[in-house]
């Protein structure tokens, strides 16, 4: 209700704004349309709310007839006959997020089987490397610097430096550039990071390569996570439990 609210004041404001433009998408950017004057409290907070429903409206990404959303707002503020019934509005709006729907999951399905065939390929190229130990899961490593400290529990508290990339190396994520190692549960994070930091000794630096399966699957995690990621990380043991890190490193 209250977006919708929001959304008629937002048209009834590029209704006083744009009383010249024509049907040809004319767009002129400037900072306050002409005939506006932003010299009072009242038309302040009005160009204000504008902004935000601006915005708002600009995130549904919708190919919108303005002519027609003008139309309909000045009918509602005037209290005129409306053109199209509450019913018909309805479904008007239901078939659009339904088609805005199955476009997401047509891109994301698409997604998804360029990114298992990419990560298939990855794997089997990464898995033939010198150094490089794939377990029974499929889970990928190579140790960058031994350590000779215990090893940790799956239970256990852990404390580590870390680098996530892409296989194609976009970094998703680094603790190194948030200068601040973490310390979280081992048993509460994805499964590739239980069974592989389970494998290094406190002072050790590994480098992981997840398949999908181990990581966040055909979800995807965030804007860069996408559905059937492999995924690679440098993760570096600084510590078990409670104990101080020793030499924990703010930079790679």
């Amino acid at each position: 209700m209250k977006k919708a609210m929001i959304a008629a004041v937002c048209v009834a404001m590029l209704a006083a704004c744009s009383q010249q433009a024509s049907e040809k998408k004319a767009e002129v950017k400037q900072a306050a349309p002409a005939g506006v004057q932003l010299s009072s409290d009242k038309s302040k907070l009005s160009y204000a709310i504008g902004m935000d429903i601006g915005a708002s409206l600009k995130s549904l990404n919708a190919d919108l007839d303005r002519p027609a959303l003008l139309a309909a707002l000045n009918d509602r503020l005037d209290g005129a006959k409306l053109k199209l019934s509450e019913a018909d509005a309805a479904k008007a709006k239901q078939a659009f997020f339904k088609k805005q729907a199955e476009q997401a999951a047509a891109k994301q399905k698409a997604a998804g089987e360029k990114n298992k065939a990419d990560g298939a390929k990855f794997l089997a190229e990464n898995g033939k490397k010198k150094g490089v130990t794939t377990t029974k899961s499929g889970l990928q490593y190579e140790v960058l610097k031994q350590g000779d400290g215990a090893k940790p529990k799956a239970t256990d508290k852990v404390t580590v430096n870390y680098r996530g990339t892409l296989i194609d190396g976009t970094e998703f994520d680094s603790s190194y550039k948030r200068g601040q190692p973490v310390t979280f549960p081992l048993n509460g994070v994805i499964k590739g990071w239980t069974e592989g930091v389970q494998l290094m000794n406190v002072g050790s630096k590994y480098r992981f390569v997840l398949p999908s399966e181990l990581a966040y699957g055909a979800r995807g995690a965030g804007p860069k996570i996408g559905p059937n990621s492999v995924l690679v990380f440098e993760v570096e043991l600084l510590g078990i439990g409670d104990q101080k890190p020793a030499q924990a490193k703010a930079s790679k």
